[in-house]
């Protein structure tokens, strides 16, 4: 997470309340708006399965995930980001998926449910880049750029993962779609924010995650 001081507390807690045995491995991407210094006063209240983990500088999501990957000990992995945008309460529905049939992979859609939640913009970019992944690898995603993606740990740490920013999205997908794990998808709810709320992927990120999907198929 990055500068998420506003709603690190409320999403924190969300996480510790899901009903779900966990391992929990927060990474700090070099906040500079207190975020560091409230979550160091917070873990030192927490028990031996949270870790807090830092980077000196400011990296991108993608960084962030492959540190996080490094320290994972469980056998599922779920990516969380650092706002209120998804709902904790979800991970059961993703792992219920996971354990009711022999799927390794599974991605929360935003849009199965019908009501995504975001801006017309927002949605425009993930529906083309959703279709662009299904023409290029065969897949039939509904909702390739979501936050909410659980793996097998085996599947996730074996992938040799290289993206800073938030093309680890389509680098995820491609690489595990190459690998020949089948995706299933559930449907999770969405509270979308706006820019002034903190909202930080731009149109640049679209660009990057176009190349990224192109990139790893050829």
């Amino acid at each position: 997470m990055y500068n998420e001081r506003d709603s690190i507390a409320d999403l924190l807690a969300q996480v510790m309340a899901a009903d779900v045995e966990k391992q929990l491995v927060v990474v700090d991407d070099g906040s500079t708006d207190g975020t560091t210094e409230w979550l160091e006063e917070w873990a030192a209240d927490q028990p031996a399965w949270v870790q807090c983990l830092r980077h000196a500088r400011n990296r991108g999501k993608g960084a962030a995930v492959r540190t996080a990957l490094a320290a994972v000990t469980e056998d599922w992995v779920v990516i969380q980001d650092g706002d209120l945008e998804y709902d904790p309460r979800d991970y059961t529905k993703l792992l219920e998926a996971a354990r009711s049939t022999p799927a390794k992979v599974v991605y929360g859609s935003r849009f199965l449910d019908g009501n995504p939640g975001m801006f017309f913009t927002q949605r425009a970019g993930n529906v083309i880049l959703t279709r662009l992944t299904n023409l290029l690898y065969g897949s039939s995603l509904t909702d390739m750029e979501t936050c909410y993606k659980l793996f097998a740990a085996e599947v996730v740490t074996g992938l040799s993962l290289t993206s800073d920013r938030f093309n680890i999205e389509p680098e995820l997908t491609a690489k595990v779609l190459r690998a020949g794990h089948p995706i299933v998808e559930v449907p999770i709810s969405y509270a979308g924010r706006a820019y002034v709320e903190g909202k930080k992927i731009n149109w640049k990120d679209f660009v990057s995650a176009v190349w990224t999907l192109c990139r790893w198929r050829w």
